[in-house]
Formats: C-alpha cells, structure tokens, sequence
C-alpha cells in the first residue's frame, strides 16, 4: 500500500503533529494526496520551544491548520515519577486528551508519525498508542527514517535533515522525580549549546546535579575549542560537567 493509497481510503483524518522530520512528511502526504488533515500539537514541559517554531513553520508553509493541545505533565504521577514505563503513561495521557479533542472537531481517525524503522514492540509509548487505536501509515505504508529523509528532501521540506530529538524527560535519569527545574536545566544547556555550533547532540542530567555531554565523533574537535564556552554557560547549572568519550551516534 502506498501512502496515495492510504489516503484514498482515510479522505479525513487528525495528526499528531510534534513538528519532526516523520509527522511533518506524514502530514505533507496527507495535504498532497487531497485528506481533510488538522494538526495537533501536544504542549508539554517535556517539549522544548523550538519544536513548536519548527511545528509552526511546517503548518504555515502546507496551510494546514493546527490546533495546540496544551497539558500539565507532570500532574499524571507516573510519567513525573520517571520510571522504567514513563513513556507509556505519558503517551496514554496526551493521546487520550488528543483523542478527545480531535473528536470535538469532528475528526475520527488519528495518526501518528511511527515509521517502518521504529521497533514498536520494544517502545512502551507504542503500547498506548495501539492501545488508543492511533494509526501509523508511515509504518503500514513500510516506509523508513531512511526514506522519510530522502522523500522530505524532495518535498523541499525544512526537516528533511532536522536531527532526531527525544523528549526532554528522556534527560533525566530513570528514577528521579522529574521537575520543571530539572527540564528546564536540560533545555537551557542544550539550547546555549546548540547557540556555540552543536548538534545532534545530548546533555544528560545526572543524580548528583551534574551533566555529562554526549557528542557525535565528528563535533568532538569544537568541544575541545569552545570547552571555555561550555563551562561558562554550563557552571551556572550543573556541580560537575563530564564529556562522554563514547560518541554519540548520528541520528539516522
């Protein structure tokens, strides 16, 4: 099945936009192929600010319209209690909130951006979103990250070469109580990092309040001619700041 296909047979459908390389294709098929598509943004402390710019680039440039689906979080006690299953509670939440809210609108069918290189059956946050009957036609369609990219590239869509990014959450180590302090800790380091030249990169937070860097092979050497820089604007938040010496591998 193709992803015209698909379309031909879902004309009306509701995304789940997090603008990301997968739902911004998702949602750039679903304009081409003639569906009556509306964008969902879920808002969250565990999304960054500049997923939301890129989300409004990507809607703009479509002229597809996007409703932001804003939620506390941290009030669903599993997903702020961080542990092993933190995704899967998280997604339940926001998907069931999306769910209602698409619903109201008038839109009964769901998408996700899930595509064919995921490995659902090893993602907690996939379990809920099967569970919530959410469709993921990228995957059913067999298309992967690789050719995501490459079908993005061709669309002349911004995100085509836009790193893979996890939550926020994903930052802090599994097991301590997530807090807006906290969150707001890794954004503002990744953020000033990302102002000296990096990317695709990660800063993690660690029990004892320091950070430890994770740098791809290829930006080592700027870690080495900005290290200044990094202690400058890292001393203020973190006690100790560690650089990984196992590289970061390059988001497919």
């Amino acid at each position: 099945m193709t992803l015209e296909d698909f379309f031909r047979k879902v004309p009306k459908a509701a995304v789940a936009f997090s603008g990301g390389t997968d739902s911004a294709f998702l949602l750039w098929a679903a304009k081409r192929y003639g569906c009556d598509v509306h964008a969902y943004y879920m808002k969250t402390s565990f999304q960054p600010d500049f997923e939301l710019e890129d989300a409004r680039k990507i809607v703009d440039s479509l002229n597809v319209p996007m409703t932001i689906v804003e939620t506390d979080i941290l009030t669903v006690p599993e997903a702020a209690a961080n542990g092993p299953n933190r995704c899967y509670y998280c997604k339940k939440a926001l998907f069931t909130q999306l769910w209602e809210k698409a619903r109201e609108d008038g839109y009964f069918c769901l998408l996700d951006g899930t595509n064919a290189s995921d490995d659902a059956d090893d993602r907690p946050g996939m379990q809920a979103i099967r569970e919530l009957k959410v469709r993921s036609p990228l995957r059913e369609c067999g298309i992967s990250k690789s050719k995501v990219r490459s079908l993005s590239e061709e669309a002349g869509l911004f995100t085509s070469r836009k790193p893979a990014y996890a939550c926020l959450a994903t930052r802090i180590p599994t097991g301590t109580m997530i807090t807006r302090e906290l969150l707001s800790k890794a954004e503002s380091a990744e953020k000033a990092l990302a102002t000296l030249g990096f990317r695709d990169f990660r800063v993690r937070l660690k029990e004892d309040g320091g950070a430890r860097l994770q740098i791809t092979e290829e930006q080592m050497p700027l870690v080495f001619s900005k290290r200044q820089e990094i202690l400058t604007i890292l001393r203020p938040l973190f006690s100790t700041i560690l650089l990984d010496l196992e590289a970061r591998i390059k988001s497919v």
